[in-house]
């Protein structure tokens, strides 16, 4: 069905994963995946992280307050929720990741990149931990790596014919 005027405005802006740990989320998602934080808001029992990458807004050169109301104008938003409390508490067994039951559904987020090779191998050479590697499987050209809270994200090429 082709966009109506009512919805020719809509746009995807962001999903929302739970996080135990928001220092070791936050610094992989803006360190090893490479995402600019737009935004942290405190929320009194909870802070929310919300993350892009950089496709020319140049958020280097963007105050807070310009950060914070580009979020909302743009898509491909990823929000990180800590609940307070989850980072220290022993017993917390972690969030379902949503490939695994119970709270099979989920999936993962999936990013592109110009060569999924050499982005594994940085990735390798970083430590992180895949669940699927170009090599194994049918579907050689892509992989999946694990986030610190085990979300699955695909590392898709760029260009990819299914």
């Amino acid at each position: 069905m082709p966009r109506t005027a009512e919805t020719a405005s809509f746009q995807f802006n962001h999903t929302m994963i739970r996080v135990r740990d928001p220092d070791i989320s936050v610094k992989f998602y803006t360190e090893i995946i490479g995402m600019d934080l737009l935004s942290k808001k405190d929320m009194g029992d909870f802070t929310l992280y919300f993350l892009a990458f950089d496709q020319g807004q140049n958020y280097k050169d963007m105050s807070a307050e310009e950060k914070d109301k580009a979020r909302f104008a743009r898509e491909g938003v990823l929000e990180l929720t800590h609940n307070h409390g989850t980072e220290t508490d022993a017993s917390f067994a972690g969030y379902s990741s949503g490939n695994s039951e119970p709270g099979k559904g989920f999936g993962h987020i999936a990013i592109t990149v110009d060569d999924v090779e050499e982005a594994c191998a940085r990735f390798e050479k970083l430590g992180v931990q895949f669940k699927k590697r170009p090599q194994d499987g049918k579907m050689r050209h892509i992989a999946f790596i694990l986030d610190p809270d085990g979300y699955w994200i695909e590392v898709v090429p760029s260009t990819l014919k299914l």
